[in-house]
């Protein structure tokens, strides 16, 4: 058991029958009324984020959480298969556990966390960014720069993103997980 004065960002507590990590907290002393915390939580279960207003002093269920390195294998109808760097054993996990598993390419580290005491996966954790080949990709038209524009490109993993006109089948590029947007070329 914490308090609120124990509250920081990225730890996790128990509510409501699930899991939750603090994103982020601030403590509030209205000038009527008694103090509290506002606190925005992400549900490690489901993804979805709500804001919570937790009076001062009051008691919170932390939770203590275990982030190990996993390797992506493969996927099939069971589901995501991933290999501990460390045991060598492997989980497998589900496709809602993932943020975007159409960047997954086989070999790609990411981080499970598990509920330590339960030893239940929580979620996962990707890679910032990550690079991937253009496996096709229209051509764009020659002098169509007048502005930003962006046309559609498949990748090597079967996701779609939107890139630069520049970028031709055979690129490799550098992607952003958490918007699936596109960031640069990379150079080979």
């Amino acid at each position: 058991m914490a308090t609120t004065s124990d509250i920081r960002r990225g730890m996790c507590i128990e509510m409501n029958n699930d899991t939750y990590a603090i994103v982020e907290f601030q403590h509030v002393k209205p000038g009527k009324g008694a103090a509290f915390v506002y606190v925005k939580l992400k549900s490690l279960t489901n993804g979805r984020v709500i804001e919570q207003n937790i009076p001062a002093g009051h008691k919170v269920d932390d939770v203590r959480i275990e982030r190990r390195n996993y390797q992506y294998l493969y996927n099939d109808e069971a589901g995501y298969h991933f290999m501990d760097n460390d045991t060598y054993d492997q989980v497998t996990l589900q496709e809602d556990m993932l943020e975007r598993p159409n960047l997954l390419k086989e070999g790609t580290q990411v981080e499970v966390v598990f509920h330590a005491v339960k030893e239940i996966p929580l979620t996962v954790n990707m890679p910032q960014y990550v690079i991937l080949e253009v496996t096709y990709s229209e051509p764009g038209l020659r002098g169509d720069t007048a502005t930003n524009t962006l046309k559609p490109a498949k990748v090597e993993t079967g996701a779609d993103v939107r890139v630069p006109l520049f970028v031709e089948a055979g690129d490799l590029i550098k992607i952003d997980t958490e918007t699936g947007a596109y960031m640069e070329r990379v150079k080979q």
